[in-house]
């Protein structure tokens, strides 16, 4: 009976595995066609909220990194094969009135969605492929589904209000991930961020100065 018991915790624990748990030595690619996209639980109004490309700046500062360090002149790239979309100003306003409009209801979570490439080349083309802006419903069909010829290896992060997920992608074929520097520095990060309490604040970024944003006066001395 012992054993019994021990053998169902052991089940219970696995299964009950939190999703800020996974690593990047938790690789595993499948088919495009066969890997997890975005889940929007019964939040179907969520769908039509937008998503937009962040700037490299951006995605470091969602990441609480340091800015690069200029070297005689010249600022170093910073994750070159990596493509993120955050929620757009539309997308962060929208949740908070769908949240008032439901009573508390609506959800108040968001999305960013980051995909590490395994080369810069492959990142390159893509970007020039996908939209700068879409709406989420649209992520599976178009970024994840719409990749033919690609497998992935998909993370999921729960950080308060905001959801990530990472998405690694490499050629069919494939062996390894020649991008996985980039690829566990991002994971590292991300897992050690702290909730998100209120995604209002990434309204401040620098392409978000549409909204609530006023430039400080100029001081007369």
């Amino acid at each position: 009976m012992d054993e019994k018991e021990n053998n169902k915790n052991k089940k219970k624990k696995q299964k009950h595995k939190h999703p800020n748990d996974q690593s990047s030595s938790d690789y595993s690619f499948k088919p495009s066609s066969e890997v997890k996209g975005l889940r929007f639980g019964g939040q179907f109004i969520v769908k039509s909220f937008t998503i937009r490309r962040a700037r490299s700046l951006e995605l470091l500062r969602l990441l609480s990194l340091p800015p690069p360090i200029a070297t005689q002149n010249k600022t170093p790239s910073v994750f070159p094969s990596t493509t993120a979309f955050l929620p757009t100003n539309f997308t962060i306003l929208a949740h908070h009135a769908w949240h008032t409009l439901t009573l508390g209801l609506g959800t108040k979570k968001s999305k960013v969605v980051l995909f590490v490439f395994e080369s810069e080349k492959m990142k390159v083309a893509l970007d020039r492929l996908w939209p700068a802006e879409l709406p989420l419903g649209e992520v599976n069909r178009k970024l994840i589904r719409g990749l033919t010829g690609c497998e992935m290896s998909r993370f999921k992060f729960r950080k308060g209000c905001i959801t990530f997920y990472v998405y690694a992608v490499r050629r069919t074929g494939n062996l390894g991930f020649s991008c996985a520097d980039d690829l566990r520095v991002i994971l590292e990060y991300v897992v050690a961020l702290n909730d998100f309490l209120d995604h209002t604040s990434m309204l401040a970024m620098p392409n978000q100065r549409s909204i609530s944003f006023a430039p400080p006066a100029a001081m007369a001395h």
